[in-house]
Formats: C-alpha cells, structure tokens, sequence
C-alpha cells in the first residue's frame, strides 16, 4: 500500500493511494481503516509524514565508501535532522546564502511505526510501517567549516520526503537514483548498504527511543553534487515514486 498525507484545502489527512483515487485513513500507524475517498488530482500531496525526528546514517554505502577512498565504518555513523527541515514533494529547497555549496543526497527513508527501544535486529521489521524517499540536502562548505555537521543539515528545507510511505517493499535491493535537471547523478541499489535497515532500526534504538513517525535516512550513494538555484532535483526509489524540488535562492521567497 502507499499511503500519503493530503490536503483538500480545509485539513490535513492521511490516505490510502489507490490509482487516481486517494482513501482517508483513519490513522496508518494504529488505525488504518479506509474511509472517505477523494479524486487525487483534488488535494495537495504533503510530506508523507511529520517526523518529531529524523536520524541518519553517514557513509552507509559501499561505493559512497569507494567513492572517497574512506575505510568501511566499524558502526553506523549517526547525525540527526530537525523536523523543521521537512517539506513535501513540489515543495522548493530554499539555497541559502550562508553557504557556497549546497549539494543532494538520495537516500531510502525508513518510517518508524511504533515506539522501538532496545529492538533486535530480528525484530526490527515490526517497528516499520514503511519507506519513502529523501534528499538529504547539505550545505558541504559548512559541514566541512564546522567539522560537526548540525548546521550544515538542519536548514530548513534541507528534507525533502515523499512521495509517499511504501508498505509492502523489500529494502534490501530497492534502485536509488537522483536526477538533476533531468540527468542521472547517482545510481545504486540498496544491497550496497554496509548497515541494513533492520541492522540500523536496532542500533538506534539501543541509543535512543524511536516513536511513531520518525524517520530513519539510511544513507546516500555515489555521485553526490551540488545545486544551484533554478535546479531540479529528483529522487527515484524502485517501488516508492519520484520525489520532485525544485531549488530556489533566498531572494526567491
């Protein structure tokens, strides 16, 4: 099932992607009765989720790895999001002027189902509800001013997500591509991840509780570049959709 969040002009809802047609959901996390239905051409498509936090992964893919002539990490390397970086599909990366170089990430999304501590790995699976894509934008100058990386990720605007929460894909070999203006930059396929998603689900969880709606980045491919105001950037997931910004400078807004 893909399930999105809509607006229809008056409120925000959760639904099930049927074709043309969207049905309300009650609650995808713990109710997922279907309910009113809703031509999609109707609604603006949203970020398929409000995370309250996103936590991702750095060099969690073998050719990335190659790529930068870099050891393979010993543990997932973990950074962290705000969810004031989220925007949906159609939505505009904002290209911000306190930075030279902004750059894309693909990556898998991992949608959290129900809080998950001290999970094993073997168990991971029951604390998904789903996958959606991200873009993992970065201002690169920064992030390598600073030496941490919080400023350099948390920007608004800097997460995209969406189309929507894929529930039925296997994430151990899913293509990931981006395509900037239309040309592919980066090309993978999960099976290249050093940490699985389930691997991943469990480490984190052992550091910190992971609750409904969070989302877990898994790390992005080879081929990382940068934007410029007037771009476009897609990320295409095998079995999820294509995710779609557009990027605009500050004077844009």
């Amino acid at each position: 099932m893909l399930v999105g969040r809509f607006s229809n002009g008056r409120e925000t809802f959760y639904g099930a992607v049927l074709g043309d047609t969207v049905m309300r959901l009650k609650d995808p996390f713990t109710a997922p009765e279907l309910g009113e239905s809703y031509p999609a051409e109707r609604l603006t498509t949203l970020a398929p989720v409000r995370p309250g936090k996103a936590v991702c992964v750095g060099l969690n893919y073998r050719d990335h790895a190659r790529e930068l002539n870099m050891p393979l990490p010993d543990e997932p390397i973990l950074f962290l999001k705000p969810s004031t970086a989220v925007i949906g599909p159609g939505e505009a990366i904002v290209h911000p002027s306190q930075s030279e170089r902004v750059d894309y990430e693909a990556e898998l999304a991992v949608v959290i189902k129900k809080a998950a501590r001290r999970v094993s790995v073997e168990r991971a699976r029951e604390y998904i509800l789903g996958y959606t894509c991200a873009n993992d934008v970065t201002a690169r100058d920064l992030q390598q001013k600073d030496g941490q990386w919080t400023r350099a990720k948390s920007f608004d605007t800097f997460l995209p997500l969406g189309p929507y929460i894929a529930t039925d894909v296997d994430p151990s070999n899913l293509s990931v591509s981006l395509y900037l203006n239309g040309t592919r930059r980066q090309h993978s396929n999960t099976n290249q991840l050093i940490f699985s998603v389930y691997e991943l689900v469990s480490f984190i969880s052992h550091i910190m509780t992971l609750e409904p709606g969070d989302v877990i980045l898994t790390g992005t491919p080879a081929g990382v570049g940068p934007v410029k105001p007037g771009d476009t950037v897609e990320v295409v997931i095998e079995g999820i959709g294509r995710l779609t910004n557009r990027v605009i400078g500050e004077a844009g807004l």
